[in-house]
This record gives C-alpha cells, sequence and structure tokens, in this order.
C-alpha cells in the first residue's frame, strides 16, 4: 500500500487519462513492435525484439506504479481546508523580505508541481518552509544562495 497523495480534481483526472492512454494505445503500440520485430525472423538474435520486450516491461511497471499512485489519491475538498495557514492547494503571497519582491505560489503533490504555472510541491524546500505558517509569519526557505526569509501576505484556496 502507497502513500496517500493529495490532488486537484483536475490533476487527478490527469493522472487517469494517462492510466487509461497507457493501457490501451501504449499497450497497443508495444503489440505492435514486438509483432514486427518477430516478423523479421531468428529471435535469439533479434536486438529490436529485446529492446520491443525490454519497453514492454518498462511500460506494464509504468502502468502498475501509476495504478497505485491513483488507488490512494484522493481528491482535497477546498471547503474543509483551515484557510488560517498554509497547506496543501494554497496559494500563498509572500514577499521577499531582503528585496521586497512578491510572488504567489499554490502547494502541490510533486505530482502536480509545475514551476510555469507556479505550482509548487510541498516536498520543495519552498514548500517545507511555507507549510504551516499563517499570515504576517516569516518563512525561512532554504534556498541554493543560502537561507531566504518571506513574509507570508495572504492565504487563498
Amino acid at each position: 500500500m502507497g502513500k496517500v497523495q493529495y490532488y486537484t480534481e483536475e490533476g487527478l483526472r490527469k493522472l487517469k487519462d494517462e492510466l487509461q492512454h497507457l493501457k490501451t494505445k501504449g499497450r497497443q503500440d508495444i503489440a505492435k513492435q514486438i509483432a514486427e520485430a518477430r516478423d523479421k525472423g531468428d529471435l535469439s538474435e533479434n536486438a529490436e525484439y529485446d529492446a520491443a520486450k525490454d519497453a514492454q516491461g518498462l511500460l506494464e511497471l509504468k502502468i502498475s506504479k501509476l495504478e497505485e499512485v491513483v488507488g490512494n489519491a484522493r481528491v482535497l475538498d477546498n471547503s474543509k481546508m483551515d484557510t488560517s495557514k498554509v497547506g496543501i492547494l494554497s496559494t500563498v503571497k509572500i514577499k521577499n523580505v531582503k528585496n521586497g519582491m512578491t510572488v504567489a505560489y499554490t502547494l502541490v503533490s510533486e505530482e502536480e508541481a509545475d514551476l510555469k504555472a507556479n505550482k509548487i510541491s510541498l516536498s520543495s524546500p519552498f514548500g517545507k518552509g511555507l507549510l504551516g505558517k499563517k499570515v504576517g509569519e516569516i518563512a525561512q526557505i532554504n534556498a541554493p544562495a543560502g537561507v531566504v526569509e518571506f513574509e507570508v501576505l495572504e492565504i487563498n484556496y
């Protein structure tokens, strides 16, 4: 049994779509590659056949891991969230204490993290530093350049 992870409805739907794609199109593509390689003759010296069988093993491993993730996934209900402190799926507006720059991030599971969309993982240094903080508190984030302090300005869901 894997660990329970929390997702947005959209994030869980993407995982389920990917799983469905791998089980259908992914398996069909691999079967076709194996059949084509088999048609080329002697299997004992057929590198294409070996490669296709390896790819099949990797695909099945990916499917089983994704099935476990989906099986342990839970969709968070925003209406039950504690908005007084930073938690998963909260969007937090922070200000760099040193230079005054502000930025907003949404804290998500590792699989949903996307820096371009300002979605950061709970397990990242930023996520760990912000988790549990309240408006007005200072979060100390271990950045590559050293510890950086951010003031929590707003918390939204």
